[in-house]
């Protein structure tokens, strides 16, 4: 882990309300993995006081990707930058996926609303190891939907504005019934809600599954305890996501 001033390359339009913004760090780039994510200093000042959270959406040998939708002061900041200011970047930070070893034929992706900016790396890394994958992205409309470097994509929204008319969740367990995938093993990142319709459907058809949660992570390094994650397990209530997480074995915690 590593602070670094970055300059920002370009803040680009990618949806309703919707940004990536990129900067340049070849350290970070050449070093992020899937599911790690990066608290961000929105202002030189301190106001907004605590850093964002934002997962890796993309790299490449020198540049790193984020996406992230305007809901306040913060992500407004960052909108507003400009090629050649830059941004105070911790990162990164939390532990990648990978926490099972099971063996699987099929990755399946499943992402709702902003829940895709892990999923891009991850496919990356997928495509690395010869794993077939699968995604699916669910959003409020076809406005909603970012879609960059994903494979086998296919999209839910809740008015019908594009693809299946109805949850990304229902999409895909649709398509796990209809379709011959052999082993199966989940990997999801979206709002809460979302997140336990897919720890049912994986604990229905007994796969594993792993996801990456959404929270505040104001530190990003486990000082100020703000992103507790209840346990299954009777010896530690807590995990902190930023440390342990933000990417969990759906079998080791409460959701």
């Amino acid at each position: 882990m590593m602070i670094e001033v970055c300059p920002v390359g370009e803040v680009r339009t990618a949806g309703d309300g919707i940004f990536i913004l990129r900067f340049r760090s070849p350290r970070i780039a050449t070093t992020i993995r899937a599911g790690q994510f990066l608290n961000i200093r929105a202002s030189e000042g301190i106001d907004p006081l605590l850093r964002r959270p934002f997962s890796a959406y993309w790299t490449d040998k020198t540049d790193v990707e984020i996406v992230f939708h305007v809901v306040g002061r913060g992500t407004a900041l960052l909108q507003g930058k400009r090629p050649g200011e830059t941004i105070d970047v911790l990162g990164p930070a939390g532990t990648p996926f990978g926490k099972d070893n099971s063996p699987f034929d099929t990755a399946v992706l499943i992402g709702g609303g902003l829940g895709v900016a892990p999923l891009p790396i991850l496919t990356r890394e997928l495509a690395v190891a010869g794993t077939p994958v699968v995604s699916f992205l669910g959003g409020r409309s076809r406005g909603y939907i970012v879609r960059d470097h994903l494979e086998n994509l296919h999209v839910a929204t809740d008015d019908g504005s594009e693809g299946f008319h109805g949850t990304v969740v229902a999409l895909a367990e649709r398509s796990l019934t209809t379709t011959s995938f052999g082993r199966v093993k989940l990997f999801a990142c979206g709002p809460m809600p979302m997140l336990r319709a897919v720890a049912v459907l994986a604990r229905k058809n007994g796969m594993p599954c792993e996801v990456s949660l959404e929270g505040p992570m104001g530190c990003g390094i486990g000082i100020c305890q703000g992103c507790p994650v209840e346990l299954a397990g009777e010896e530690k209530k807590y995990a902190l996501m930023c440390k342990e997480g933000p990417t969990f074995d759906i079998r080791t915690i409460r959701i």
